[in-house]
């Protein structure tokens, strides 16, 4: 049961805000009220309904002692008593705090792990698998940076992901993703388990996170070429060292303002999560969940190639159509995992 006094304190909430965007709040106001509002209306909307409903159900009740209403209100109460749990429980999930970093865009970085070639083969596969879901979202996915070995398999790949609700639902990847079965280059038929780690970092915008210019240092570097003229286009690849932390970040495109601008957006993204996870730890230092906590050293996930199996590791699911996952078909491991994470933070809310 969701305590009267919280959701009277929204509404208020709410109201006051409509009141101050209505009467004419100052300029450096607006943005931070009108997000607040945004923000709000959805949560104000839930308790709405399920007051509606709980009031309904006091009102038919009250109707079963008047002989001329008695029949309606045995009709009625049946029917709002079945569409309160649901109501109740919308209500819970709207009242989780948001993190703020959900709806942004992302950005991506895969790396082989242990394995040699085959894990680099398996990192593109996971891009692919990734590409794939991005699409068929609707979102845009944009290589910012990629290095390939000579079988065709990755190095190292940085993307950005953009579109609706991004971070809230690729977050739950980062993580060691371990893969079995028998390598292309093997010819004895024998199953290798290699890995590849995949990072998900929301994308940082300026008025997230500033960087003086006495932080960074800027490296301009000759790109490797194929020789020739190949040569003189790519004399343009630029590394940014953050000073303060020790981060570096490359970028080898031809424009060299392109370059920078990539580099200091991969910069921005890698210095907003690092201070997010320090927030994070700061919040709950003895919570060790694996669910949305973003460890890249932590082994998630298990794609067992001659059973057809995929198994998240941290909410115990297995699913046997590997093929349509690795086509992109992620729908169903995310969901899971959100509602994992939700049920999580509502035993937290109620303890």
């Amino acid at each position: 049961m969701v305590p009267s006094e919280r959701l009277y304190e929204i509404t208020a909430r709410f109201e006051f805000l409509e009141a101050k965007m209505a009467g004419g709040a100052e300029a450096g106001e607006i943005a931070a009220l009108a997000k607040e509002y945004s923000d709000l209306k959805p949560v104000v909307e839930q308790i709405a309904a399920y007051r509606a409903c709980a009031e309904g159900i006091a009102e038919a009740e009250e109707m079963l002692s008047d002989p001329e209403m008695r029949e309606l209100a045995e009709a009625e109460l049946p029917e709002l008593k079945a569409q309160l749990p649901a109501l109740e429980e919308a209500l819970q999930l709207a009242l989780i705090p948001k993190d703020e970093a959900d709806a942004k865009p992302a950005i991506m970085e895969i790396r082989p792990g242990t394995g040699g070639d085959e894990a680099g083969l398996f990192a593109a596969d996971l891009l692919s698998m990734y590409q794939r879901y991005a699409e068929g979202q609707g979102w845009k996915f944009n290589i910012l940076e990629e290095s390939r070995t000579e079988l065709g398999g990755i190095k190292e790949v940085t993307a950005n992901i953009q579109g609706d609700s991004v971070f809230a639902r690729l977050k739950y990847e980062s993580g060691v993703h371990r893969v079995q079965r028998v390598p292309e280059t093997e010819s004895g038929g024998r199953i290798h388990t290699s890995a590849a780690t995949v990072a998900v970092l929301p994308e940082a915008e300026d008025v997230d996170i500033d960087i003086p210019a006495t932080d960074i240092r800027i490296d301009t570097m000759r790109a490797s070429g194929a020789g020739g003229q190949h040569v003189n286009t790519t004399d343009s690849a630029v590394r940014i060292t953050h000073i303060p932390t020790g981060t570096v970040v490359t970028s080898s495109e031809k424009s060299q303002h392109q370059n920078r601008a990539i580099a200091m957006q991969v910069l921005r993204t890698r210095l907003y999560d690092l201070e997010r996870q320090k927030i994070d730890e700061e919040r709950a230092a003895d919570r060790k969940s694996q669910v949305g906590s973003g460890d890249r050293s932590e082994r998630i996930r298990t794609y067992n190639f001659p059973q057809g199996r995929m198994t998240d590791h941290r909410i115990n699911l297995t699913l046997y159509k590997l093929d349509q996952i690795m086509q992109g078909d992620l729908t169903e491991i995310i969901d899971a995992l959100t509602a994992d994470d939700n049920a999580t933070k509502l035993a937290e809310m109620g303890s």
